[in-house]
């Protein structure tokens, strides 16, 4: 059996930039994102705020999902967010 694969949307605010990235280990990534050694984008624009995760039982089905979230209009990727998020909260929490 493969290994479980998260997509998630990271922001820098509400209605701020938007991340969209793919990992095995969500935890362990966001880590990486609040330390400064992830995502150089990330980084750059402060989207460190974890607002929106979703859990796949394989890691290809995850990327596959990434891939094309990451070509939706921003609005598709904000509905999304707000469906699940409508205050755009640090959801990280979540993982411990």
């Amino acid at each position: 059996m493969g290994r479980k694969g998260y997509v998630y949307i990271l922001a820098s605010q509400k209605n701020g930039t938007l991340y969209i990235g793919v990992t095995s280990d969500l935890a362990g990534r966001l880590l990486q994102h609040q330390t400064g050694t992830g995502s150089r984008f990330a980084a750059r624009y402060g989207a460190i705020r974890l607002v929106w995760f979703d859990e796949y039982d394989l890691v290809v089905d995850a990327i596959a999902r990434e891939k094309a979230m990451k070509k939706w209009p921003r609005a598709w990727k904000v509905k999304l967010i707000e469906e699940r998020n409508p205050e755009w909260r640090d959801i990280a929490w979540h993982l411990m």
